[in-house]
């Protein structure tokens, strides 16, 4: 009988965001996959978890996803996390996910933290429709990138390094214009969150005389219509679901 891969998500910051029931699944599990196994150590410490781990991080997926999968599909249950989120939202998982489907293995993802959720309902801007690009193309393909999400006229969700953040705010004033509205989230659910809402233009101002630390998301409204409102679509009575 085949075993399952479970892909665990993580407190972004605060844990007590972690839910019981990820943490009975990492209890249980045979193994868990982790990104880094002395950052979720502490994790696992402190929820009294001793479930014995591996490390499976972006350098090393693409040689042990399908030994991975094929102890999944011997009987083992595995547990996926990443040092914060859901798995495969701009960490790895992806890859493992795939094998597991390939062999026709049962993959389970629990709901739990990821950061852009959170930036993007407390930005204040329209969240009915977005896009998220999770982190842009470094060097090749950025500018192609910021030219296409320029014309994009739902809103937008970007992660970022503190380091980078200065020169991306400049580059999305250049691709976008000052007078988009946009947020800079930093910090979500930890100690110190902040959440700054204006103009690019105010913003990359802002962050370019101040050094700033964390993990960043930065969610920028869409562009307007040729009327001078921002797209937006709603569902007919029809269309509406609960969710």
């Amino acid at each position: 009988m085949s075993g399952k891969l479970t892909i665990v998500p993580t407190p972004v910051g605060n844990l007590e965001d972690m839910t019981a029931r990820a943490i009975r699944v990492l209890k249980e599990a045979d193994l868990i996959l982790a990104e880094d196994t002395r950052t979720s150590s502490v994790l696992l410490r402190h929820f009294d978890i001793h479930t014995p781990t591996a490390s499976h991080h972006k350098f090393n997926e693409h040689e042990t996803c399908e030994a991975m999968a094929h102890r999944i599909e011997g009987g083992e249950n595995i547990a996926l996390i990443s040092d914060a989120g859901t798995p495969g939202i701009s960490d790895p998982g992806f890859m493992l996910s795939r094998e597991c489907r390939r062999l026709g293995l049962t993959v389970e993802c629990l709901p739990g933290p990821t950061a852009f959720v959170p930036a993007l309902v407390a930005s204040g801007l329209p969240c009915d429709r977005f896009v998220f690009e999770g982190f842009l193309p470094p060097k090749k393909g950025r500018a192609t990138r910021l030219s296409e999400l320029a014309a994009e006229p739902r809103t937008i969700v970007i992660y970022e390094s503190p380091k980078r953040l200065a020169r991306t705010l400049r580059q999305l004033v250049e691709y976008f214009g000052a007078d988009r509205d946009a947020a800079v989230c930093r910090e979500i659910s930890k100690v110190h969150e902040t959440i700054h809402r204006d103009t690019l233009g105010n913003l990359e101002a802002q962050f370019s005389l101040n050094q700033v630390k964390g993990e960043i998301v930065i969610v920028i409204s869409g562009k307007k219509s040729k009327e001078g409102k921002r797209e937006k679509r709603y569902a007919s009575e029809d269309e509406e679901h609960d969710y």
